[in-house]
């Protein structure tokens, strides 16, 4: 069953604790980028944080919300995963920015859309990822601040 957009704007503004602010300093941190896997070859980089190249098979367009939105061929989940969370930060900051007094009435759906994804991610990492609490440098932890939730803060 598909939740309401009341009980959907309800959880996002319970789980997004970060203002926008936050988020934005928090994603341009480099510990930001360091939620991925780390790659094979010993150079103790994360594949997240890769830079984007032609050979990672990544075309970005720039709609006309000024966001990026990116087609990716990538060589692993994680990499992939890393360009979501980000991506889906940056629509977050949109999302507060657009509406500081978080009005229900003032979200269109493309906002709804990503709220929903936000709020499925948030509570489905939270239930299964307890160590987000208990270790800043967990991945965990770190995902989930991409995706706008602090769990220090709940």
């Amino acid at each position: 069953m598909v939740k309401d957009n009341d009980t959907v704007i309800q959880e996002f503004d319970d789980l997004v604790n970060m203002t926008s602010v936050e988020l934005e300093n928090w994603l341009n941190e480099e510990q930001s980028e360091n939620s991925g896997w780390s790659k094979d070859d010993g150079s103790n980089e994360t594949i997240g944080h890769e830079r984007l190249a032609p050979s990672h098979g990544i075309r970005c367009i720039s709609p006309s919300s000024g966001l990026n939105k990116v087609r990716i061929r990538p060589r692993s989940h994680s990499w992939l995963t890393l360009v979501i969370c980000k991506y889906s930060g940056r629509k977050i900051i949109e999302i507060l920015n657009n509406n500081p007094n978080k009005d229900p009435g003032q979200y269109d759906e493309e906002d709804l859309q990503h709220m929903r994804k936000v709020v499925s991610y948030c509570k489905r990492h939270l239930a299964q990822e307890a160590k987000a609490k208990q270790n800043t440098d967990s991945k965990s932890y770190k995902s989930l601040k991409n995706w706008g939730h602090d769990p220090l803060k709940s």
